[in-house]
């Protein structure tokens, strides 16, 4: 098979030795006497292999190879040395920079099998890590299913209350737990479904969950649902997806994290759209936790605005977080929106947040979540 191979050596005769005899081995070679040579055609070509030699005049050849890494995160990467025994050398076979090691001075069948033992390796390890990433999916699949089947998962709630006055409850949040002994949080739950491709089907379960809690909460309270970008992605089966939901939608309010990365989302603007149209309202989770903060609040027009913990945490004591929540609070007023303090956990912080034109409040202060009494 031919494939594109890149000759990095500063002695002219060596170099000309080692490009004739892989040109008559079938393959398309590069050469470059220089670092400068070498990453100009590193970044014209597509590059599969290069071979480097260690002794370069400029730079070492573990430093070249290093930077052409960088440019071609996959080209197989060869050393050409005199030697094996250097302590660099052997250090970068080990830690996987350089994947062979060819000793000076070669023949032309030496040279030709190395190269081929380069991509037959590659090729193996290539192989294995798709067989150990899919029976990693098919473990993952397993317990996130065995998760859902069992009847593992529950939705802890946790109050939203009004900011002034007795501090009425006006809506709850469902949290995400798990029985389950290894998927044993949130957390893990998501990176499982995530990883397995398994994030509808979480979703969907986090509905019916969902669902199922309304019927023990308040009539008059709303229920704050957290939602995961991926399953904006999917226009067709949205109904689908949220029906036992719907004839609850106008006390359901989706939640959208902040640090979603929403643009990677074809389409998410139109379901959206459509959730809306069936009466769920939509909130920004966690502003101020990541970095798209305007953007968010442009793009989706959220009816609720939720303010991340780590704003809220000793804002009696801080005048510039005074200062930004007041901001928002301004924001939410001028858009008809509502701003949520999360994680308050004081009095002072409590009445430093109503101070500050907060609507609604969420935190320990208030409530701890709890669970569905059995």
């Amino acid at each position: 098979m031919k494939h594109r191979i890149l000759v990095v050596d500063d002695d002219a005769l060596v170099r000309r030795s080692v490009e004739r005899i892989l040109v008559r081995a079938g393959h398309e070679v590069h050469v470059a006497a220089n670092v400068a040579e070498a990453v100009g055609h590193a970044n014209r070509v597509p590059i599969e292999v290069a071979l480097v030699d260690f002794a370069l005049t400029e730079e070492d050849g573990l430093q070249v190879l290093a930077r052409l890494r960088e440019i071609q995160p996959t080209c197989l990467r060869i050393l050409m040395t005199g030697r094996t025994d250097f302590p660099m050398v052997v250090d970068a076979v080990n830690r996987g920079e350089v994947l062979k090691v060819l000793r000076k001075p070669f023949d032309a069948p030496s040279l030709v099998k190395l190269v081929e033992d380069a991509f037959d390796s590659a090729r193996r390890i290539v192989e294995l890590a798709n067989a150990q990433q899919h029976a990693s999916n098919l473990t993952d699949r397993s317990m996130l299913e065995d998760a859902i089947r069992d009847d593992l998962l529950q939705l802890a709630v946790q109050p939203i209350v009004e900011a002034g006055g007795k501090h009425g409850i006006v809506a709850f949040e469902a949290l995400l737990r798990s029985r389950h002994p290894v998927l044993d949080g949130p957390a893990s739950l998501l990176q499982v479904a995530e990883r397995s491709h398994r994030i509808e089907l979480l979703g969907r379960h986090v509905v019916e969950l969902a669902a199922r809690r309304l019927p023990g909460l308040p009539e008059n309270a709303g229920l704050f649902v957290n939602l995961h970008p991926q399953q904006l992605s999917d226009q067709g089966s949205l109904e689908d997806a949220f029906a036992p939901l719907i004839p609850f939608a106008h006390r359901i309010t989706l939640e959208i994290t902040e640090r979603s990365r929403l643009n990677d989302i074809q389409g998410w603007d139109r379901t959206i759209d459509s959730l809306v149209q069936l009466g769920f309202s939509v909130a920004i989770d966690d502003l101020g936790a990541g970095y798209n903060s305007l953007a968010m609040l442009a793009d989706l027009q959220p009816k609720y605005i939720k303010l991340d913990m780590s704003l809220i945490r000793n804002v009696d004591r801080e005048p510039r977080k005074q200062r930004l929540v007041q901001l928002m609070a301004t924001f939410a007023d001028a858009t008809n929106a509502t701003l949520i303090a999360e994680g308050v956990e004081t009095a002072p912080e409590a009445k430093a947040l109503v101070d500050c034109g907060t609507h609604l409040l969420q935190g320990y202060f208030f409530g701890r979540p709890t669970l569905e009494k059995s």
